[in-house]
């Protein structure tokens, strides 16, 4: 656990974890809105004093006794419209189930992107966006800018969160198949010959 800055009357007390302050500016934007902000990439024991803890390329999913010790909301930064492709790959798998496309914020909860949604978008892209990179930089770009819109809300405590709606989709990283040629690749291009090929598994 790393604590970011110092500072003595702050509006919230964050646990950040996941991305660094190299990787997003959304910590620095924390900051400047007189967050105290601690962080940690790694496994977390729950510790009381913070007012949200939010979850951004976070590696590691948290236990439901975690979860309910921390005793304040945990925040999920996913990067698919849920329901829809929960886990892992969300922009690989819109693409090839054909399924919305969008970032989603929610509440953290014991499943896996389960929880209630405090706000979420459709993403649109670009006709220059053909590569799966350049769609992931896209949903990035998308995910931040929407905390951003929230944070007033957030500092603030006036936000709600509606359960999520239907059945959705769930994928796993071994879902991703082992015949697929990589992020740089052309999305409709690779679409067409997994198509013709069939998902592979190693």
């Amino acid at each position: 656990m790393k604590r970011i800055n110092n500072i003595d009357k702050p509006k919230k007390r964050i646990l950040f974890l996941g991305y660094d302050e190299k990787q997003t500016n959304l910590i620095n934007a924390l900051i400047e809105n007189d967050c105290l902000v601690d962080h940690s990439e790694n496994e977390v024991e729950p510790i009381s004093g913070y007012d949200y803890v939010i979850s951004y390329g976070y590696r590691h999913i948290l236990k439901k006794k975690v979860i309910d010790d921390f005793k304040c909301p945990i925040l999920n930064l996913h990067i698919s419209y849920l329901p829809y492709n929960r886990g892992a790959h969300p922009n690989f798998w819109s693409f090839y189930d054909n399924t919305p496309a969008g970032v989603t914020i929610h509440l953290i909860d014991d499943g896996v992107d389960t929880g209630p949604i405090v706000k979420q978008k459709y993403v649109n892209f670009e006709e220059s966006d053909d590569t799966f990179a350049k769609t992931y930089a896209r949903l990035i770009e998308n995910i931040e800018s929407l905390f951003l819109e929230i944070l007033p809300s957030l500092l603030s405590d006036q936000w709600v969160a509606k359960e999520q709606r239907g059945k959705g989709t769930h994928y796993f990283v071994k879902d991703l198949p082992s015949n697929f040629s990589g992020w740089n690749s052309n999305i409709e291009k690779e679409l067409e010959r997994l198509d013709m090929e069939g998902l592979k598994y190693e």
